[in-house]
């Protein structure tokens, strides 16, 4: 997995490119907390995420929760295929928002 940082006006853009699985888990975390500790907002594009299993959704998942507990927004946005498939499964549109993602669902 590949992440690629960008900052502007206070917000992090992050665009994900690759596996986003148990494997790579650890080391994500770790950058997704960094670039949350130093950002007022993230904003994760997902549209390079090839595959994503159940750690890779709960790393996102854990980088939301941390960014509420922080008071900084967290936005996924341009939702890859497989990351759809994923959050679909778990039925999480409405906290992965995305309004493409929401009308691609009805």
């Amino acid at each position: 997995m590949h992440i690629n940082a960008q900052q502007e006006n206070g917000i992090c853009r992050l665009q994900m490119e690759g596996e986003l699985t148990i494997y790579q888990s650890l080391e994500i975390r770790d950058g997704l907390m960094a670039h949350l500790a130093a950002s007022a907002e993230i904003e994760l594009d997902l549209s390079g995420v090839t595959e994503m299993d159940t750690a890779g959704f709960q790393l996102l998942l854990a980088a939301k929760r941390e960014g509420t507990r922080l008071g900084k927004a967290v936005r996924f946005v341009s939702h890859s295929q497989a990351a759809l498939e994923v959050i679909d499964l778990y039925d999480m549109a409405a906290q992965f928002g995305d309004p493409l993602l929401l009308s691609a669902r009805q």
